[in-house]
């Protein structure tokens, strides 16, 4: 049996700018893509922070060093510059994988610069 979990995520990460006469997706600085451990054209799942949209899109490369996050296409009307949202792609794993399967996950301050990269996340407390 398979297991879908979490592989990457790019945590509150802003939008930088919308797109929405443009070839649809999600355009990210191929830095940051490199740090995750995303590539392009990969699917991701979208969750809004600021405004609760969820959507589903696939990614595409922006200029390295720019700290672009562009949403495009019909999905601008999902988001704003400015958002917080939140990048995850998942993968399938064998049930002998997922027991040892650590997630890359990244933090960004306000301005898109890269507070941490962790490979789990603390326990939830009561």
């Amino acid at each position: 049996m398979q297991k879908t979990l979490l592989r990457s995520k790019l945590h509150r990460i802003n939008v930088t700018q919308v797109e929405l006469n443009y070839e649809g997706s999600c355009a990210v600085d191929t830095d940051i893509l490199a740090k995750g451990n995303l590539q392009e054209y990969e699917k991701i799942d979208i969750y809004n922070v600021t405004n609760g949209e969820r959507f589903s899109t696939y990614l595409m490369s922006a200029e390295a060093g720019s700290k672009t996050v562009s949403i495009n296409g019909a999905a601008a009307h999902k988001a704003s510059p400015n958002d917080i949202i939140i990048i995850c792609a998942y993968g399938l794993y064998e049930e002998s994988e997922a027991k040892i399967h650590k997630p890359t996950l990244v933090y960004f301050d306000k301005d898109n610069n890269i507070k941490s990269i962790k490979h789990g996340i603390p326990e939830q407390k009561s």
